[in-house]
């Protein structure tokens, strides 16, 4: 599993115009082949009417499965472009559509290139990205007096405090990144002298999109 990548968190759309040609992006979320290329065939219908419907996607974060068609450009001016931008963004479990409503000019191989480089650029930066980072889910069960110190050593480490229950003692939820779980737990039984109770629960994916932590599957 890789400890970080970045992917889409909020589909993104928009369209450029070149020499009264339309390129209309899309790009989105897609964890299997499957999803990808339903993904595909629902804007192909949308946009039944348009002269090409070429895509690219990146399937996977290990092994990554990456697929790329021109559908009727000359080869090699619009899919595979479309696949560079993607593995240039560091982009994993992505699929990205341009559509293309010929203007009547040609364009040529270098102006294709340059104009599905360009849309899928763009609908890049209208999506929404999230670097989804491997952490722990970490209970830690202490009395009142260690309260505090949790609350430091979170803060000053990089680790999320998630939820607190209070009964006779006191449960923290923490969410820890991966490659902070070693240091944390020295720094938590040091300064405790051993005296709480760590749960480490399972590893999790996590992300940070408008300051707010999500957690994902």
């Amino acid at each position: 599993m890789l400890e970080k990548y970045w992917t889409i968190f909020d589909d993104g759309t928009d369209e450029i115009i070149e020499k009264k040609s339309r390129f209309i992006s899309y790009i989105a979320l897609a964890e299997t082949e499957e999803e990808a290329l339903k993904y595909i065939e629902k804007l192909k219908k949308k946009y039944w009417d348009a002269r090409h419907h070429c895509y690219a996607f990146r399937i996977g974060t290990e092994h990554v499965l990456e697929r790329c068609s021109d559908d009727g450009e000359p080869s090699g001016t619009a899919g595979k472009p479309m696949l560079e931008v993607l593995a240039g963004k560091g982009l994993y479990n992505v699929v990205a559509v341009v559509i293309r409503y010929f203007g009547g000019t040609l364009l040529g191989t270098g102006g294709l290139v340059r104009a599905y480089t360009k849309s899928i650029q763009a609908g890049i930066e209208a999506a929404v990205l999230v670097e989804k980072q491997l952490g722990y889910l970490v209970d830690v069960v202490c009395d009142y007096s260690f309260y505090g110190k949790i609350q430091y050593i979170a803060a000053t480490e990089g680790v999320y405090m998630l939820d607190t229950q209070y009964t006779d003692a006191v449960t923290v939820q923490l969410l820890v990144p991966f490659e902070k779980m070693g240091l944390l737990r020295k720094k938590l039984m040091e300064a405790s002298c051993g005296a709480i109770q760590l749960d480490e629960g399972e590893q999790t994916y996590f992300g940070i999109v408008e300051k707010e932590v999500m957690l994902f599957d």
